[in-house]
């Protein structure tokens, strides 16, 4: 049993990984552990913003995405190396199929997008993963939708939109194609997420991690093969593809399936309100960028967003880091 008093430290690294029958998972409660687990998450998520500005316009999104995904899979399988976990090959079709649709899929359409899309409209429509999420775990008997989750989609939408500070756009087919895409991009990552979690309860979230991140590989192989001569590989963009590749995709994948595995689904993808919020914030920090004033209001309604989806207390929290 955990220790009522426990370090933030080990609250988000030391948690149980085993798989116990779905039962107990679908509704349990989401722990200060794992909050700290999901506020990890979005800010590695979020970081991820600076690192594909500095590495997509050299290399191409076709060869960014390939190398960054390839770094991934060699990190997974280096760590089931190191723990002597067998790799899935029994799982192979189910394992392409979420690798098609949870990595592949979604970044190459959030890629294409951002040619036509300003990012902050972008970020804005990334928070749909939360309501088809809601809708599909439904379906799929792995949640409960209530009005206190549709609430918190709704505070999320909103905050976010104050996060990002969008601007007037001038309406145009390719622009309308394009929100499009980002609504299909956060359908695959929301209708897959109870998909997802039904996985964990068969496969191990390293070896899923490990699965879904080589069935992608493969998967963007011709598209980055087609790209390759116009990729321009300077020393910042490699660097900017090792960090996602080795901690934003791979570390940070597995850390979410141990989530996932531990939480409802729609609690697990509430990560989504909080990605935008770093996203700004490590912007401001190591770029530069001016923080608007609706940073402050946008900020607390994400956070109200998060509390009303996952069901967590934030007096939970408090408490657990308050000194004694």
């Amino acid at each position: 049993m955990l220790h009522e008093r426990q370090s933030p430290f080990s609250l988000i690294f030391l948690s149980p990984t085993a798989h116990p029958p779905a039962a107990r998972h679908n509704g349990a409660a989401v722990r200060t552990r794992h909050l700290l687990q999901l506020v990890l998450l979005s800010a590695l998520w979020g970081a991820s913003f600076l690192f594909i500005r500095i590495a997509s316009p050299v290399l191409g999104p076709h060869v960014m995405a390939l190398l960054r995904i390839g770094l991934a899979t060699l990190t997974l399988l280096a760590i089931m190396r190191a723990t002597r976990e067998p790799w899935p090959w029994q799982h192979w079709r189910e394992l392409s199929g979420l690798g098609a649709l949870t990595v592949a899929l979604p970044f190459l359409l959030y890629a294409w997008a951002a040619l036509h899309l300003p990012a902050g409209y972008s970020a804005l429509l990334n928070t749909m993963v939360v309501p088809f999420g809601v809708l599909a775990s439904a379906w799929m008997k792995e949640d409960q939708l209530s009005l206190r989750k549709w609430l918190g989609c709704a505070c999320g939408f909103a905050g976010v939109a104050l996060i990002v500070r969008l601007g007037p756009v001038e309406p145009s087919p390719t622009l309308i194609v394009a929100a499009l895409a980002c609504m299909a991009a956060a359908a695959c990552y929301g209708v897959c997420t109870p998909w997802m979690k039904r996985a964990t309860q068969r496969i191990s979230p390293l070896a899923i991690a490990a699965g879904i991140h080589a069935a992608a590989l493969v998967l963007l192989l011709p598209g980055a093969a087609w790209d390759w001569p116009r990729a321009q590989f300077t020393v910042p963009a490699l660097l900017a593809v090792l960090v996602m590749g080795v901690v934003t995709s791979g570390l940070a994948y597995w850390l979410n399936l141990r989530v996932l595995s531990q939480i409802s689904p729609v609690a697990a993808m509430s990560s989504a309100f909080m990605i935008p919020l770093f996203g700004v914030a490590w912007g401001s920090l190591f770029l530069g960028e001016p923080l608007g004033s609706g940073m402050l209001w946008g900020g607390a309604l994400v956070l109200l967003a998060t509390a009303l989806v996952t069901g967590f207390n934030p007096l939970r929290l408090l408490a657990v880091l308050r000194p004694r």
